[in-house]
């Protein structure tokens, strides 16, 4: 299949055509022949070239995850109420804002990925403009649903003393909104080539400043847990600083750079085929489980119930870093793949995440099981907390099996441009089949908290077959032709005009 494609970069001579078809025959050839040392070998060159990608990923994630707990830690010690209020405010901008934000961007995954892969260069920075600009305009109604919150709170049963804390804390996240949303865009143009140290060095930075800048604004200035709030807008500007100037002085991005003209603004419908779906398929599944935390404070003893389930939740965010890296390089590698018209490399990049994320699956949710009685007391002093986390780790080790295979899965979604797919997956899978599971389970049969995680352990296990099959049952060939269009879909002059 690989070797009859045509290839997807415009030809300018019959000379370089052909040589882009014996390249890419000969790349590929050890998936026809069965030629065990050319399989182990290029399986070898894939596994190294997403582990590159990966571990810098993963870093990012884990030092974007260090600044949230060092902020709960800040709070937490101004007492009960400035954290319940930062926790609720947390939750609620997570859903109705950053969650789509975060959606939204990884359209960019696609069809930057794809371009930078057809070598449409120019066209990188085009597009990641436009993603800007929709970012923008969708902050705008956010920022106005985080005003009310203090006055929404109340209208759902939240006590209002902590709904005014929840309020002050997202009014001080609204001047880095904007700062998020341009964020998230250059992360992922930089993403999508490869580009990871600025990633790195954007976050490590983030965090060296964090750290003294929220103790300043909490116990100095003193503007309790909106202090913590003012710190995470101030860092989001600083991490758009780090970004904007390591993309205009670089040379390694000197051939995706370019100034911003009015024709980002033309092909905004474009994008949102893409965007809109992304953040379907990000927001269903992460609103699932703010769903059920939120649920869990009507079960018999809700304290012990809404407790046991953060720490599972935090638990598995914790380990999720893992897949979610080599999930990232899975969507890199596959849309790369894809926009150089190349089938057969994008199955080799399948076949190898796969492999690689079930082999660390089992390894980390083994060790989970073996660290079972000690993962409780990480996260609380009350005996009834610990037992009840003891009991409910054999469920966590299943869920990590599933969940490193559907952040892999995902990833190779975002990078084809299945998110269309994906968000009807991840509706039908925790909508239809996890959510009523975990209601039956939790009320019905009156398994509480374990019966909600059993219901997210069905849907999880849902979302990860019918992705499966997707993945199993794509014809390349036809992936790549889609990638050519999508890449060509407009009428834009070349860099050699």
């Amino acid at each position: 299949m690989g070797s009859s494609e045509a290839p997807l970069l415009l030809p300018h001579t019959a000379g370089k055509e052909d040589a882009e078809v014996e390249v890419r025959a000969e790349r590929c050839c050890w998936w026809r022949c069965g030629a065990s040392e050319g399989r182990w070998a290029e399986a070898t060159a894939e596994a190294s070239r997403l582990a590159s990608l990966a571990a810098p990923m993963i870093a990012v994630a884990l030092l974007q995850l260090m600044m949230q707990l060092i902020s709960t830690v800040m709070v937490g010690h101004l007492g009960e109420v400035p954290l319940a209020g930062a926790a609720i405010a947390n939750s609620l901008t997570n859903v109705s804002g950053f969650s789509v934000l975060m959606g939204l961007a990884c359209g960019l995954e696609t069809i930057c990925g794809q371009a930078y892969g057809a070598e449409q260069y120019h066209k990188l920075a085009l597009f990641t403009y436009r993603s800007i600009i929709v970012l923008l305009i969708v902050s705008v109604p956010v920022a106005i649903i985080w005003v009310f919150i203090p006055d929404i709170l109340p209208l759902i049963g939240q006590d209002p003393q902590i709904a005014s804390e929840a309020g002050r804390y997202a009014l001080w996240l609204i001047p880095g909104l904007l700062a998020f949303s341009v964020a998230q865009c250059l992360s992922k143009f930089l993403q999508t080539q490869s580009l990871i140290f600025p990633l790195v060095l954007s976050s490590l930075t983030t965090l060296t400043l964090f750290i003294p800048l929220c103790w300043f604004m909490i116990y100095k200035i003193g503007m309790g847990n909106a202090g913590a709030a003012l710190a995470v807008s101030i860092c989001d500007w600083v991490e758009v600083t780090v970004l904007v100037v390591y993309i205009m002085f670089s040379p390694s991005c000197e051939k995706t750079r370019a100034a911003p003209t009015w024709e980002a603004f033309r092909g905004i419908s474009h994008f949102m085929r893409l965007a809109v779906p992304s953040a379907l398929m990000i927001c269903l599944e992460w609103w699932s489980y703010e769903l059920l935390v939120l649920l869990s404070g009507i079960l018999p003893n809700p304290a012990l119930e809404t407790s046991v389930l953060s720490i599972c939740i935090s638990t598995v965010v914790l380990v999720y870093n893992l897949p979610y890296g080599l999930g990232t390089a899975a969507s890199v590698r596959v849309s790369n793949e894809l926009g150089a018209g190349n089938p057969d490399g994008a199955r080799l990049v399948v076949v190898v995440a796969l492999s690689v994320i079930i082999c660390l699956a089992v390894l980390v949710s083994v060790s989970l099981l073996l660290l079972r009685h000690f993962i409780g007391i990480a996260f609380s002093n009350e005996a009834e907390v610990v037992n009840y986390v003891t009991r409910m780790v054999p469920l966590l080790s299943i869920s990590v099996l599933i969940d490193n295979l559907q952040g892999v899965l995902s990833g190779i979604s975002r990078g084809c441009g299945w998110q269309h797919l994906g968000a009807y997956v991840n509706l039908g899978a925790f909508y239809l089949v996890g959510i009523p599971v975990a209601l039956v389970l939790g009320f019905a049969l009156h398994l509480g908290g374990a019966g909600f995680w059993i219901g997210m352990i069905a849907g999880g296990a849902t979302q990860v077959t019918l992705l499966s099959v997707i993945t199993a049952m794509t014809n390349w060939g036809k992936m790549v032709d889609k990638a050519r269009d999508r890449v060509f879909e407009e009428s834009l002059p070349t860099q050699a005009d």
